[in-house]
């Protein structure tokens, strides 16, 4: 359990954390681990949807809950006088949703929903599409969502053993912020968490090692009647431990994270060639990705992989300059000091830190690490990880690999 008190605000944020998410799926019941968090809120012991509803509307708040590739988070927000509730609520659907068999048959409907949804979305089908070019079908590869058939053949008691076996109290990390102080969170928590809390079992460790990737990142394409292409292109990147990342942070700053970044000024205010372009770095425990964005008109897909790869090559080469690393920190301390100026998000960064590293780090030593990257630093990684193979995902009017640019596919291959 790890609290935050911010002085100022008359708000709670809860989050409890399980350290569970897609890639701890085998691949019959992929999808398992969001259909559960969808399946946990229907009923318990004490509520069933409905009430559960009405609690968190007759006291204004919020109850929601998202779940990634390697955790599940579920959480609410709340005036401070109502935390006790919150915790309440948070604890009894997590540790007692009950996953009925008339629930699982509503919910699979909706989650199916949602899939249809996301391929309705040339942005978020792009993303699913492009972790799979990157990791094939590594756990990581595969969608958090899962697929019409894993989601329609995934019975009850698969989903009942997934949350039996998988949601256990040394996995889970419950993190508060907002008016609140520790030894009133604990109360509340002795009383949620009651005949979970023995103390003889250790915290799990900090997730670490994965099935060996092999083999090289792909092209994946997804054909859309859209009037844009959608393009994520990327190599392979180092897990959220390496210690590398900080360097990495600050050159995707100055690639592509603001206005003034090198691929926002060429494609977009230079070259006119997309409206939006960005890149990104997505890290997990062991493994990560680095990629750019852009959505363009088909007909200047092939010039914009062209200038993609003209600008990543440069900056292989030479580096970024000290303009631009002044420029990528001061933008990275704003974003992030300014970001964390509510209880939810202190929440979150808590809930994270804890559950990703078993440790806090402090914004003045976060914004320390930021403040030592070097030029040297960013030009090291730039060289050794935009030397890797690369792998695309594209979304548009294509209905196979033949019909996109060569500039894309020969750089791929």
């Amino acid at each position: 359990m790890v609290t935050e008190y911010l002085p100022g605000v008359r708000s709670a944020s809860v989050g409890l954390w399980v350290a569970v998410g897609s890639r701890d799926e085998k691949p019959s019941v992929a999808g398992a681990a969001h259909f559960l968090e969808h399946l946990l809120f229907k009923s318990t012991p004490t509520r069933s949807a409905a009430s559960t509803a009405q609690q968190i509307d007759a006291i204004g708040g919020e109850l929601n809950a998202f779940t990634g590739k390697e955790q599940t988070c579920y959480y609410a927000h709340v005036l401070d006088e109502h935390l006790a509730t919150a915790i309440d609520i948070v604890g009894d659907v997590v540790l007692r949703g009950q996953c009925r068999s008339d629930d699982v048959d509503i919910e699979r409907a909706v989650v199916l929903e949602e899939i249809s949804m996301r391929d309705d979305d040339p942005e978020d089908l792009l993303a699913d599409l492009f972790m799979t070019a990157m990791y094939g079908d590594h756990p990581i590869g595969r969608p958090v969502i899962g697929s019409i058939e894993s989601v329609t053949g995934m019975s009850r008691g698969q989903i009942r053993s997934f949350h039996q076996r998988r949601y256990t109290p040394d996995k889970m990390v419950l993190s508060v912020a907002g008016n609140v102080d520790h030894a009133s969170v604990l109360a509340a928590v002795r009383t949620t968490f009651a005949g979970h809390l023995s103390g003889k079992v250790p915290p799990a460790p900090v997730r670490v090692g994965a099935k060996a990737i092999g083999g090289r990142p792909a092209l994946e394409v997804s054909y859309r009647d859209t009037e844009q292409a959608h393009l994520l292109l990327g190599v392979r990147g180092p897990g959220r431990g390496d210690p590398d990342r900080w360097a990495l942070s600050v050159l995707n700053t100055a690639l592509g994270g603001g206005l003034s970044s090198r691929l926002f000024q060429e494609v977009r205010e230079i070259r006119g060639l997309a409206y939006s372009v960005y890149s990104s770095v997505d890290s997990f425990a062991d493994i990560g990705a680095f990629s750019v964005y852009a959505g363009c008109s088909p007909d200047h897909l092939s010039e914009v992989v062209v200038v993609i790869d003209e600008i990543l090559t440069q900056v292989a080469a030479d580096g970024i300059t000290e303009e631009e690393l002044a420029r990528a920190k001061g933008s990275l301390r704003g974003a992030m000091v300014l970001g964390l100026e509510d209880s939810q998000s202190r929440m979150h960064r808590n809930g994270r830190g804890e559950i990703n590293y078993g440790k806090q780090m402090s914004v003045e030593q976060t914004l320390r690490k930021i403040d030592r990257v070097s030029v040297a630093d960013t030009h090291r990684v730039a060289r050794e990880l935009l030397s890797r193979p690369f792998g695309a995902a594209v979304v548009g009017p294509y209905r196979s690999r033949r019909q996109l640019p060569k500039s894309l596919t020969s750089l791929v291959n």
